[in-house]
C-alpha cells in the first residue's frame, strides 16, 4: 500500500483577525501541501479563530456544517486533499473544543470533540465531548483523531490501537514549558500503541500563552519521521506507511499481550 503523505501546517502564529485570515492561511497551506504531494493537512487546535480568545470565543464559535465548514469543503476539494482542522463548535447554548475531518472531494469524513480539558480557561467555556474514539478511512488508511490534552493520557490513544487505527491526527496548542510532549510523550505514545501520531501544534506567542512549536509525525518505531520548528511557522511533510503499522505488531507484541483482566482496577 502507498504511504499516506501527511502535511503539518504549523501556523499562522498570532490570534488571527478574522476566521477569513485564517481560510486564507489555510488556502496557501494547502496549495503548498498538494505540491508536495501530500493527501492530508493537518491544522493545529482552534486554528480557525486562534486559541487566546477568552470569553470572545463563544462569538467566534461556529456550528459543525457552519459557513467555515463549507469553505474548507472547497478548500480541500480544489487541492485534492483532505484537510483536518480544529475549530470551536457551537450547539445551541454549549461549545465544543472541535476538530473536523473534510475528505479530498470536500465531504466530511469525521468530526470529533475535545474529550480531556486542559486548565481553567477551557474548562471555564467548552463542553468535554464523551466519544473516545472517531474514526474515518483516507486511501485504505485508518484515521483516528484526538485533541492535543487527550494524547498526554495512554487510554485513549491506546483506545484507538486496540480500535484499528493505524494514524492518529491531533490538532494541538501545547504551550511553553511543556516541550517534552513533543519531544519524549508522543513518539512513546506512538511506540507503545504502536500507530503513527500526527501532532500539528500551535507556535509563537498568543495573550498570555506562548505556544512550542515542534509539530512531528512519529512513528510506530519511535522515530519521528517529521519535525517543525520550536519557534516559527513550518509546514513539514512526512510519510504514514501503513505497512509500517502491520510489520511493527507483529514485532512488538504490546497489543497482542495485553491481559485485560488484571487491569479492572483502573476503571
Amino acid at each position: 500500500m502507498t504511504p499516506l503523505r501527511i502535511a503539518l501546517f504549523q501556523g499562522p502564529s498570532g490570534v488571527p483577525s478574522s476566521t477569513a485570515e485564517s481560510l486564507h492561511a489555510l488556502e496557501n497551506a494547502a496549495r503548498r501541501a498538494a505540491s508536495g504531494g501530500a493527501r492530508l493537512l493537518l491544522t493545529n487546535e482552534l486554528y480557525l479563530t486562534g486559541y487566546a480568545l477568552g470569553a470572545e470565543v463563544r462569538d467566534r464559535a461556529e456550528a459543525a456544517d457552519g459557513p467555515s465548514a463549507r469553505a474548507v469543503s472547497r478548500i480541500a476539494a480544489e487541492h485534492g486533499l483532505a484537510i483536518c482542522y480544529g475549530y470551536p463548535e457551537r450547539e445551541g447554548e454549549r461549545l465544543f473544543n472541535s476538530s473536523a475531518l473534510t475528505g479530498p472531494s470536500g465531504e466530511p469524513l469525521a468530526h470529533y470533540r475535545k474529550t480531556h480539558l486542559f486548565g481553567a480557561y477551557e474548562t471555564a467555556h467548552f463542553t468535554p465531548g464523551e466519544v473516545p474514539v472517531v474514526q474515518a478511512e483516507l486511501d485504505g488508511v485508518r484515521l483516528g483523531l484526538l485533541t492535543c490534552y487527550d494524547v498526554e493520557f495512554p487510554e485513549p490513544v491506546r483506545a484507538h490501537a486496540l480500535a484499528g487505527t493505524e494514524v492518529l491526527l491531533v490538532p494541538t496548542a501545547l504551550m511553553r514549558p511543556y516541550e517534552i510532549v513533543p519531544q519524549t510523550v508522543v513518539p512513546a505514545r506512538a511506540w507503545e500503541s504502536q500507530l503513527y501520531i500526527a501532532y500539528a501544534n500551535r507556535c509563537g506567542p498568543e495573550g498570555d500563552f506562548t505556544f512550542a512549536g515542534l509539530s512531528c509525525l512519529a512513528a510506530p518505531d519511535g522515530t519521528v519521521r517529521a519535525r517543525a520548528a520550536a519557534d516559527r511557522p513550518d509546514l513539514v511533510l512526512g510519510d504514514a506507511d501503513p505497512q509500517l503499522v502491520r510489520t511493527s505488531r507483529a514485532e512488538n507484541t504490546y497489543l497482542t499481550d495485553r491481559r485485560p483482566e488484571l487491569y479492572t482496577s483502573l476503571l
